[in-house]
């Protein structure tokens, strides 16, 4: 089983490739790793060296990986963050030709564009292709809040909003959208919800909120779920064990107090955390659990 993720590298911290690849490889998962920008930290520290990559270095790597076979070898592509429109634009070129050759090779984006408390943080012509060329091709998305209500061009502040939105937007291409930190009106306040929607079903996970909120989360939450569709879960079950297994993490980072999170020394819990938080099954019509 192999994955190719195609998104930010850093030197120090978890984020990008640097959040995603080790623990898609702790669930025996092959990570080819192709970095869109080589940075030695996160944005957010008092400096930051490195650099958004050269279009034409990323597309060399996506070239060398093709030549070594890897779009026969590969299940699965995850995007996330793209540090240019070049390399959005890139990116669409290769995943468009890679399931054209391989058809039975999925594609998670995740559309890293923004969050509620910061807005977009990309450069101004990256979402649209985001939006307009990449999801269309994808077979899963996993956007925040912010950027689900950004791609679905509305917001979303019900249950019954958020999958008639989804639906709209499974009908321009992805069969799965799962929507992160969603913030709803009957969420309670004390709790975070994850969504995940499909042309015919759709359910819903909560998970207690902690009082963190470290970068690369979404980073994470796309490498389990990826991991957890790679080796067979259906929808439900890789969504409540992402959210498990992300929640397992964010525990621990909280006792810890650190600023990144404790990925490597929650490796078992990622594997098989030890509180599962069950998807369940929701309706548009009545925004409660279905029976």
């Amino acid at each position: 089983m192999t994955v190719i993720s195609i998104q930010s590298q850093v030197a120090w911290g978890h984020v990008g490739n640097s959040a995603a690849a080790f623990p898609i490889q702790l669930h025996g998962i092959d990570v080819i790793a192709v970095p869109t920008t080589l940075l030695s930290n996160r944005p957010g520290y008092a400096t930051i060296r490195g650099r958004v990559l050269d279009v034409q270095m990323v597309a060399d790597l996506l070239r060398g990986i093709e030549e070594r076979g890897a779009l026969e070898g590969a299940q699965m592509i995850l995007s996330g963050y793209l540090g240019s429109s070049d390399i959005a634009s890139e990116v669409a070129d290769f995943v468009a030709h890679a399931k054209a050759k391989n058809p039975a090779l999925r594609y998670c984006c995740d559309p890293v564009l923004g969050d509620r408390d910061r807005g977009m943080f990309v450069r101004d012509d990256i979402p649209p292709l985001v939006r307009d060329d990449l999801c269309p091709l994808a077979d899963i998305i996993t956007p925040n809040h912010f950027e689900f209500e950004y791609l679905s061009g509305a917001k979303a502040g019900t249950i019954e909003e958020v999958i008639a939105q989804a639906r709209a937007l499974i009908a321009r291409g992805p069969s799965t959208i799962v929507v992160t930190s969603a913030e709803l009106a009957d969420t309670p306040g004390n709790e975070i919800e994850t969504l995940a929607i499909e042309r015919s079903a759709a359910w819903r996970v909560r998970t207690p909120r902690l009082p963190i909120a470290p970068s690369g989360t979404g980073d994470l939450f796309a490498a389990l779920l990826t991991s957890a569709r790679v080796r067979g879960s259906a929808t439900p079950d890789a969504l409540s064990h992402a959210a498990s297994a992300i929640y397992a993490v964010l525990e621990r980072t909280a006792l810890a107090g650190t600023e990144e999170m404790r990925i490597v020394e929650s490796a078992a819990q990622m594997l098989r955390p030890a509180r599962r938080f069950e998807a369940i099954a929701v309706t548009a019509q009545a925004g409660g659990h279905a029976p």
